[in-house]
């Protein structure tokens, strides 16, 4: 795709972002469960304090796919960058776009340093296990999610 830019999120970006975060949750059968507001995503990424980094793609002056990431401590293996969130908006999927976007996590991955990235994948999602195959990602089966959530 001619004029597809790879590139960090800027604050202008959030609601974009917002709009592709809730696209994912309806993809994901979950179209209810996100809580999260513009104002809060524009603080906790580009506040005082910032808590998550996120890149974007951007194709005619439109973000059109985002990748939200964090570093977080492994015990065993040290600094690891999580990739929290990473979509590509539908009618630009198979295009290339993803590619560009996970290969920059990748680029980002090893200019940090980190020993790992590792994220979650739902285990029906079969376009992105074999997305992530080609990559030779490790699939783990042993481990449990588990969270305790705190209403605001």
């Amino acid at each position: 795709m001619e004029n597809l830019k790879i590139r960090e999120a800027e604050k202008k970006d959030v609601g974009r972002i917002l709009f592709l975060i809730k696209e994912l949750a309806t993809f994901e059968k979950e179209e209810d469960a996100v809580k999260i507001t513009e104002e809060e995503l524009l603080e906790d990424g580009f506040g005082k304090s910032p808590t998550y980094k996120s890149i974007v793609a951007e194709y005619q002056g439109e973000v059109i796919g985002f990748a939200l990431y964090f570093i977080r401590y492994s015990t065993w293996q040290g600094k690891t960058i999580y990739l929290e969130d990473f979509l590509i908006e539908d009618k630009y999927r198979s295009k290339g776009v993803g590619k560009l976007l996970f290969e920059e996590m990748i680029a980002i991955s090893k200019r940090l340093k980190v020993r790992q990235m590792s994220w979650q994948v739902l285990d029906w999602n079969e376009g992105a296990i074999r997305f992530y195959e080609k990559y030779n990602a490790e699939f783990g089966e042993e481990w449990l999610n588990v969270r305790l959530l705190f209403p605001k």
